[in-house]
């Protein structure tokens, strides 16, 4: 996560390098290699993250009526295999991969957002919420099958959340009657958390990845100044 300038960016149709870091697939899996130093402790962080599509998922979907922002759920699941060398984690599991892009900053866009994932017995359940620039609301509720085929389905009710310890607010979906519980909370930074839930969707009860996106509080002069010490710029 390290800013580079332009001409440390090379992008092909089957791979994106930022410095000394890069995306390749190779054959139908995805290659991560990682090679960072990270912050505000320096430290290296290198290694390898294979991710292994069960299925691919073939459409973009706009997320504003003018379509100038998209989010693509490319591998709704998949196969992760993480192997880093500094530090020394190696683990493997279920794991998913999408991609947000657009034609403006998130946000110029966004006030907020709140996603969630889960991987249910058949299907992947994708919850995908917000609130546009200009007051409308988003949402999106889907489950993709094992071939990578979509459909909507009906979102279960809204479901409060407790705040990060940042205060970012958090809300989710889950049954009637039910309630979901954080498990753990990965990052915790100003303006965005992602955290693992326990929670009942759609009738099965699931283990769910989660985040909450606060672009009010990342567009803050105040946010923007911390970034730096956490996404350290490199002129090289």
């Amino acid at each position: 996560m390290t800013e580079r300038p332009a001409h440390r960016v090379n992008r092909g149709a089957d791979h994106f390098v930022v410095g000394p870091s890069s995306l390749r697939w190779d054959g139908d899996t995805l290659v991560i290699d990682v090679n960072e130093i990270s912050a505000p402790l320096p430290y290296p962080v290198r290694g390898q993250i294979r991710v292994s599509p069960e299925m691919i998922g073939t459409t973009a979907f706009s997320l504003d009526p003018a379509g100038r922002h998209r989010w693509h759920p490319v591998a709704p699941r998949a196969r992760v295999e993480v192997d880093m060398v500094h530090p020394g984690v190696r683990w493997s599991g279920e794991g998913y991969f999408d991609s947000n892009f657009g034609d403006e900053p998130l946000e110029d866009g966004f006030v907020d957002w709140h996603w969630s994932r889960a991987h249910m017995k058949k299907d992947v359940a994708v919850l995908y919420e917000g609130t546009r620039r200009d007051g409308t609301p988003f949402d999106l509720a889907l489950k993709f099958d094992k071939q990578g085929r979509w459909h909507d389905v009906t979102p279960p009710p809204t479901a409060a959340l407790p705040r990060t310890g940042w205060l970012v607010k958090r809300a989710t979906r889950a049954d009637a009657g039910t309630d979901p519980r954080v498990v753990k909370t990965w990052i915790d930074a100003p303006f965005y958390a992602r955290s693992a839930l326990s929670a009942r969707m759609f009738g099965e009860d699931v283990q769910a990845v989660h985040e909450s996106l606060s672009l009010d509080r990342f567009r803050s002069p105040i946010i923007r100044s911390m970034l730096p010490y956490r996404m350290p710029r490199a002129f090289w």
